[in-house]
């Protein structure tokens, strides 16, 4: 069921846009392993805690909590979305422009690493993005799946302490592109990619009564 929650209207016109019939069969099972995840969690009526989990969490892995969050409040389904690396950099202005193009209102707190707050509505608090690593204070410590979002953290982290479900769901990094003349390009590109798998997952979720 959707959410009597207001979206951003340039953000309602960017899902309504979603191409979900890019999604192959392939890709549905990878991502099917996150759906059970938080239908489990659900059915259960246990939190859903998802860590998206990248090198630097700079790019993939905020795009991926900042979609998350959206397509579950969507979907209305209660979710806490956290994201986190193995070492510290900064959320990557290119990857913030993406966001911004896609409809959701940002502002900004700080300038070396700073915090970026993220609306996608006016209704809801905001997505706080900034680079942290994956064990960061802000994130929990434990009952939560890590969402592997880049190959070379999944290879290099074989071990998430806290995690009780670790889930490779990989995107190619849009920094190939940088300064050149398709970086803005790719970095919709894969905001986009996001976000249509994120709202195909939390569209698959059946909530339960109680």
């Amino acid at each position: 069921m959707k959410s009597t929650l207001m979206l951003n209207s340039q953000l309602l016109e960017t899902i309504g846009r979603l191409p979900f019939q890019a999604i192959t069969q392939e890709r549905k099972a990878v991502l099917e392993k996150l759906v059970g995840y938080v239908q489990q969690r659900i059915n259960e009526h246990l939190p859903v805690r998802l860590n998206f989990i990248c090198t630097h969490n700079s790019r993939r892995s905020q795009l991926a909590q900042i979609w998350a969050k959206t397509a579950a409040a969507y979907h209305n389904v209660h979710i806490e979305s956290y994201s986190g690396g193995v070492e510290v950099t900064g959320f990557n202005d290119r990857a913030v422009e993406a966001i911004k193009k896609a409809g959701f209102r940002v502002t900004r707190k700080g300038e070396l690493n700073p915090k970026w707050f993220i609306f996608y509505s006016d209704d809801s608090e905001p997505v706080v993005a900034f680079s942290k690593l994956y064990d960061d204070a802000i994130n929990p410590n434990r009952d939560f799946a890590a969402i592997m979002t880049c190959s070379h953290a999944d290879e290099n982290c074989p071990f998430i302490p806290g995690a009780h479900l670790r889930v490779p769901v990989r995107y190619e990094d849009p920094k190939l592109f940088d300064d050149t003349p398709l970086e803005l390009q790719k970095y919709e590109e894969r905001s986009i990619e996001i976000a249509t798998e994120m709202f195909y997952v939390f569209s698959q979720i059946q909530k339960t009564d109680g």
